[in-house]
């Protein structure tokens, strides 16, 4: 079959709805690996910074950001300003803004959100405060995907998905919850936790022939039992058997080890080495695990502390071993994920409806409404978010590219202000505040802030966010799912590593398609990776990927991922999909300390917290901060800046 033929088949030519090619370029010649900031304006037709979606500015009406398909996140437009501000250039001729804030906030995430939303708390209704963002839209990593079909609405979370354990949520952010009228235990109405089971739909796994031989999609993981599941996969008998016997037997695979011993051990040991030299599997069992921690850690097991997997649970081969009771420094996950809570606390477009309440919040009469629930349906209105004289004002597509305190009068005395540099539209702008947050990712800091030190610098770039790419695609219908009884999959092999209908939630008017003949979302989640190599490498490596990877390369992918893995239900790209959006994060979650590769740092003495020091009026809040990649975190993070302020003042 030609290339052309196959093509056709998966309807790359066919008609979807509009996607942005330009976002989709992603300039294969290398990206900003290879291009100096002179090409961009070649390449891009513009020096950098777009202030407009599809020719509307901001402050314009059509203006509408969630309702973009194509490659979003960090979408093109939003990165090259401060690659080339890495890349070592300088914009020394800036035009002042007219305009002067008691707070600058750069990063209009929830952290930069939740920063200013504290500030005004202790500064009173009249402070003034400037949030500064990069993207075309607000909420960092927690966006928004909008699809219309005909006359049905349809959400999708374009990056941080669900609140997880709110009841391990700090004072702070608990109480910002309830300002922002969030009760988490309403989503036990909301969420139809019986939705899919009542279908007999469960998870299933896809084994992709490129590794396993034989393309496979086998429903019911791990029922009625792992051995009869497994017995219908393409996976040897002796890979099988021992999987079998990590899931069912319970045998202590370090007997001779005490259990402060055996702690310290699998801290420093990967799963996979753990399972090759501990628990003694076949080496093709290795490929049924590797990617199974990809979604929550970025990596593969080979990366992956296996007591950090002991001590989650999810994971087999630790029920003969009794390793209760505390941890102590050196030995794994120091911080509690989530607690014994279900997961569902989720809205239809993840936690970007947290960052919407925040700017509703801020700049009444943004969105209509006051509750959690009229949040989802709201229609936000960015033309007011920078009004000239607003108490709050969010400018996006507005790339920070210095920070600096400065003194009024000039001289060596202390800073009584800060000035920022940004760059819109091509052209350089300055504006000054009292107080500076910077809520943005902690790698671009030290190019913004070249007047720190170096031990703080080398505290901000020591975190490598992890990589991922988060994509909803709209189906004409359940059909192919209820078919083969499966609401998700794990994809082991393949380029997607899992494939999902999308949480059955309705609230606040908008309805989970309930009908199998309604259209529908469904979200892929893609990795990149470089398997062998430390997790930071992995995550450079990974990232270097994302930007020279086109959107066509991911739709390929989608398309014929979802054509194996379903045509047995009577699926058909060329016909079924009827829309895309791929959401790029080249820098997605935080960095979390990894005890494979992170030594044991003094209190006080680790990366973040030498990173996250007040630099005369300049803050810093983001979950990089607390190298923990959880909106939690950023919350807390935000209070702890906004506190620095309050103490000085």
């Amino acid at each position: 079959m030609t290339e052309n033929k196959r093509e056709n088949e998966l309807g790359m030519y066919r008609h979807i709805t509009r996607r942005d090619f330009l976002n989709g370029f992603g300039v294969t010649v290398g990206a900003s690996l290879a291009l100096p900031h002179s090409a961009w304006a070649e390449v891009f037709g513009m020096p950098g910074g777009r202030s407009t979606v599809d020719g509307v500015a901001q402050n314009s009406p059509g203006y509408y950001p969630p309702a973009k398909t194509g490659m979003r996140g960090s979408h093109d437009g939003s990165w090259e300003v401060a690659h080339a501000m890495r890349d070592g250039k300088t914009w020394p001729a800036a035009t002042p803004d007219t305009e002067h804030y008691d707070l600058i906030v750069v990063g209009g995430g929830i952290s930069g959100l939740a920063a200013a939303y504290f500030y005004r708390q202790h500064a009173g209704a009249k402070a003034r405060v400037l949030i500064l963002d990069n993207h075309d839209d607000f909420g960092g990593h927690a966006k928004r995907n909008e699809f219309q079909h005909g006359d049905r609405l349809l959400l999708g979370y374009g990056g941080t998905q669900s609140i997880a354990g709110p009841k391990l949520y700090s004072a702070e952010a608990k109480g910002l919850f309830r300002d922002l009228s969030i009760e988490p235990e309403r989503f036990t109405k909301y969420y139809d936790t019986k939705f899919f089971s009542s279908r007999g739909m469960s998870r299933g796994a896809f084994f992709a022939k490129e590794t396993f031989g034989a393309d496979a999609l086998v429903t019911g993981l791990g029922q009625p039992t792992w051995a009869e599941f497994l017995a219908k996969t393409p996976l040897s008998k002796g890979a099988q058997a021992d999987i079998v016997r990590l899931y069912t037997a319970k045998v202590d695979y370090l007997p001779q080890m005490s259990l402060e011993q055996k702690k310290i051990y699998l801290a420093k040991t990967s799963y996979k080495d753990f399972l090759l030299r501990d628990a003694k599997v076949q080496p093709d069992v290795i490929p049924f695990f590797q990617e199974s921690t990809y979604g929550l850690y970025g990596v593969g097991i080979d990366a992956v502390p296996a007591g950090d997997l002991a001590k989650l649970g999810y994971h087999p081969g630790f029920a003969g071993m009794d390793l209760s009771g505390p941890y102590g420094p050196g030995m794994g996950l120091e911080i509690t994920r989530q607690d014994s809570e279900p997961y569902i606390y989720h809205f239809p477009d993840g936690n970007a409806s947290i960052a919407r309440l925040l700017v509703r919040a801020l700049i009444p009469g943004s969105a209509p409404g006051n509750t959690m629930e009229d949040i989802v349906l709201a229609k936000m209105d960015y033309a007011k978010l920078d009004q000239p004289g607003a108490a709050v004002q969010v400018r996006l597509n507005s790339t920070v590219v210095h920070a600096r305190n400065v003194a009024q009068g000039g001289g060596a005395a202390a800073p009584k202000e800060v000035e920022i540099t940004y760059v819109r539209d091509g052209q350089a702008r300055s504006v000054r505040a009292a107080q500076c947050i910077l809520a943005c990712w902690n790698v671009v800091i030290p190019y913004m802030c070249p007047e720190m030190s170096q031990q703080q610098r080398d505290g901000l770039a020591y975190g490598v966010k992890v990589p991922l790419v988060y994509t909803n695609v709209v189906l004409r219908n359940r059909q192919p799912f209820e078919k083969l009884q499966i609401n998700s999959a794990e994809c082991l092999g393949s380029f997607f590593g899992g494939v999902t209908l999308d949480f059955p939630v309705s609230m606040g008017g908008y309805a989970y398609p309930e009908k199998v003949d309604e259209p529908c979302v469904i979200h892929m989640q893609y990795v990149p990776c470089a398997p062998g190599l430390p997790a930071r490498d992995q995550q450079r490596a990974g990232r270097a990927q994302l930007y020279t990877t086109t959107f066509g390369t991911f739709e390929r992918n989608i398309r014929d991922q979802l054509n194996r893995m379903l045509a047995a239900g009577g699926f058909d790209a060329a016909r079924d999909i009827q829309a895309i959006t791929v959401n790029r994060w080249p820098h997605g979650y935080a960095y979390e300390y990894n005890s494979l590769y992170d030594p044991v740092w003094p209190p006080g003495k680790s990366p973040c917290e030498i990173g996250r020091a007040a630099f005369g009026n300049i803050h810093i809040a983001n979950s990089d901060a607390g190298a923990f990649a959880y909106t939690n975190e950023a919350i807390d993070q935000a209070w702890r800046a906004v506190q620095e302020i309050v103490s000085q003042r």
